[in-house]
């Protein structure tokens, strides 16, 4: 004989005050490993999804980030000129200096955070046309002190609005105008390179980005047995008058999210298993109550005729009904949390990124996967123990 589902579909409804409590139960714990998810989603998202393939970041040969990468103003000129693969513009090659660094400033909760300060080039909105919106004021003027600062931030850190003076070392510099940006851009405060540069005394910008002619094979730099042959990072890597690490921007910003997006997806696992252990033990207590209670109904149903294999798989199936209904359960809880933007440090920048979490299908199938995995792991066991009971003793239970 068959499993005998519809029996099993019933006994979840004739007891459905057990079935809600632990659906809640389970649902509340999907519903923590989700947000998890979701804020490691949504900081991915923020940085890896607005890289474009036809932009090259340059670096210092064995950077592993802006913060550790600087050239030489000239030797960064004498990149842009002797790279082939630079597009040209109406004005010259599509490629721009700039420089980046973190100031310690006030939240407006109370507190310090690290914002990262971005000098940039007018190339750079030629380059980014369409990316960098401005919504408030309007753009720095080149070679002025003025500066304008992500939307993102505007609300979190202090003297970010606009007519506003920003200090920087002993320069106060005038908030002008507000950008958006649909990566990383929005959390940062962008000036003129050179007023950036005098103002922290350097010599030189952390990076070049160009835009590529079509076609370009960037490749990739830290392929293990590094980037191919033919390609723009292999050439440039053992270039004699300029070496440079080169990648694209997609490459570049997926590197910046190793760090934080580790520890993240890490804290989810974490999570997932703690309270999974408690969400397991829940399952396997609901299930072990519904069969002590259903003894005489497992009697009847093995004078049936039903072989303990059905048995078992009933059970089974009853028990990942159920955990699967927590998950849904988990998933609706977890979607007013869609959006909802908040902030942390990156570590591989050491400041601040705004960022929102983003429930999208990734996270509601990890939850759906985790919550089934909850329901076979909790189902085992009674399932077992209906299964093996014979039918005699089974009747005569009370």
């Amino acid at each position: 004989m068959g499993i005998p589902l519809s029996y099993t579909l019933r006994s979840l409804f004739v007891r459905r005050s057990a079935t809600l409590l632990t659906v809640l139960g389970i649902g509340a714990t999907v519903a923590i490993f989700a947000g998890v998810l979701a804020l490691q989603q949504g900081f991915v998202t923020m940085l890896a999804g607005g890289g474009r393939e036809d932009i090259a970041v340059f670096l210092r040969p064995g950077a592993t980030g802006e913060t550790d990468s600087q050239f030489r103003r000239d030797l960064g000129l004498k990149l842009i000129k002797q790279t082939p693969e630079i597009a040209q513009g109406p004005n010259g090659p599509l490629a721009s200096m700039e420089c980046y660094f973190a100031a310690l400033k006030p939240r407006m909760d109370g507190g310090s955070v690290n914002v990262p300060m971005r000098g940039v080039q007018q190339t750079t909105f030629e380059i980014r046309t369409g990316e960098i919106r401005i919504v408030e004021g309007r753009s720095f003027a080149p070679g002025t002190d003025e500066v304008i600062v992500g939307s993102k931030i505007t609300g979190r850190i202090q003297n970010c609005r606009v007519g506003d003076v920003l200090q920087l070392n002993t320069t106060p510099f005038r908030v002008v105008g507000v950008f958006e940006s649909d990566g990383g851009a929005a959390s940062e405060v962008w000036g003129d390179l050179d007023r950036f540069l005098a103002t922290l005394d350097r010599y030189g910008p952390n990076r070049v980005i160009a835009k590529l002619v079509p076609g370009t094979l960037v490749g990739d730099p830290d392929a293990e047995g590094g980037a191919e042959p033919n390609s723009l990072a292999a050439r440039l890597k053992n270039d004699t008058e300029v070496p440079a690490k080169v990648m694209t921007e997609k490459q570049f910003l997926l590197s910046q999210t190793k760090m934080l997006g580790g520890i993240l997806k890490n804290l989810g696992l974490a999570l997932a298993f703690v309270m999974g252990i408690g969400a397991v033990l829940t399952a396997i207590n609901t299930m072990l109550s519904a069969i002590s209670s259903r003894t005489s109904e497992i009697g009847i149903l093995l004078s049936l005729g039903y072989r303990p294999l059905p048995i078992f798989l009933a059970f089974l199936v009853e028990s990942i009904v159920l955990c699967l209904l927590g998950g849904l359960a988990g998933c609706l809880m977890a979607l007013p949390f869609n959006g909802i933007e908040t902030g942390t440090m990156n570590g591989n920048t050491f400041s601040e990124v705004a960022f929102a979490f983003r429930v999208n299908s990734n996270v509601l199938a990890s939850a759906v996967t985790f919550s089934l995995a909850l329901g076979v792991l909790g189902g085992l066991l009674p399932a077992l123990r209906a299964c093996r009971m014979k039918p005699t003793e089974a009747l005569r239970r009370q």
